[in-house]
């Protein structure tokens, strides 16, 4: 098994890091408001009734749906990036020894 690198513990890499998860975040909070838009526009467009809760829900929901996909993917891919998930341990060595057969 290769060394698998510093990941996150060496502060110059989760800078680099930390800095490209916000430079993203910031470009998602840009696609949540297009998002919430296009659901406006949408809702708009299909007519009826479209009280003012149901706008304050359908921005909510929206935006903040899209943010949160966006920020755990992202983890994912700051995590996998970073060689952070290379330094997880995955047990003993003999762990098929412990399974009850």
């Amino acid at each position: 098994m290769s060394n698998p690198g510093p990941g996150l513990s060496d502060p110059a890499v989760a800078a680099v890091a930390w800095a490209r998860y916000r430079r993203m975040m910031r470009w998602m909070v840009v696609a949540a408001i297009l998002a919430v838009v296009a659901a406006l526009a949408w809702l708009r467009h299909v007519g009826g009734l479209v009280t003012i809760h149901v706008v304050i829900a359908t921005i909510a929901g929206v935006f903040f749906t899209v943010l949160l996909g966006a920020a755990l993917m992202m983890a994912v891919f700051l995590s996998a990036g970073s060689g952070h998930d290379d330094t997880v341990s995955n047990g003993p060595e003999d762990w098929s020894d412990r399974i009850d057969r």
